[in-house]
């Protein structure tokens, strides 16, 4: 079975201090570029050519729309201890999507709650994500950009992150 996820990977001018807090706080730095999980990694024999054309069902009302990102929060879960890039437009275009992907693709039986973000940070433990935090909190730069595409990673058995499919927003 191959484990995929459907992300954006936005990219910015000031692109830059994302990459410089990544590569002191977030693990997957160098397996993955900046992104917005869209739909969480799953594992499914679902073909590739078929993920595709369920992609297009989900995404054929979605335009490109505008993404703002600011502001640094910290998310605590059964996962690990992140830092977040917040979302401050564009929140209700990534929750349509991202409600349309597993409405679409698997009748909702693998949907979690989805805070629209971009994971900045996942350390150890709580207290280093606080003391990341306390390093980062006051970051607080605007990200914008025009969201136009939409793309399938499949995760390497490194966790590295493979594109397989990308769809364009019209």
């Amino acid at each position: 079975m191959l484990k995929r996820t459907i992300m954006i990977f936005p990219q910015f001018s000031n692109q830059r201090i994302i990459d410089e807090i990544r590569e002191k706080y977030d693990p997957l730095y160098n397996l993955v570029k900046p992104h917005i999980t869209l739909m969480f990694p799953f594992e499914s024999d679902i073909s590739n050519t078929l993920l595709s054309q369920k992609l297009d069902i989900s995404l054929n009302q979605t335009s490109p729309f505008k993404l703002i990102l600011q502001g640094i929060s910290r998310h605590k879960d059964m996962y690990g201890n992140y830092l977040f890039l917040n979302v401050k437009s564009g929140q209700n275009e990534l929750l349509n999507i991202h409600n349309q992907l597993y409405l679409n693709i698997f009748n909702k039986q693998y949907q979690q709650p989805f805070i629209p973000h971009m994971t900045i940070g996942n350390l150890d433990s709580a207290d280093k994500m606080e003391e990341a935090y306390n390093v980062i909190k006051s970051v607080d730069n605007c990200f914008e950009t025009i969201v136009n595409k939409v793309s399938v990673e499949m995760i390497g058995n490194n966790d590295e992150s493979i594109i397989i499919i990308e769809k364009k927003l019209y």
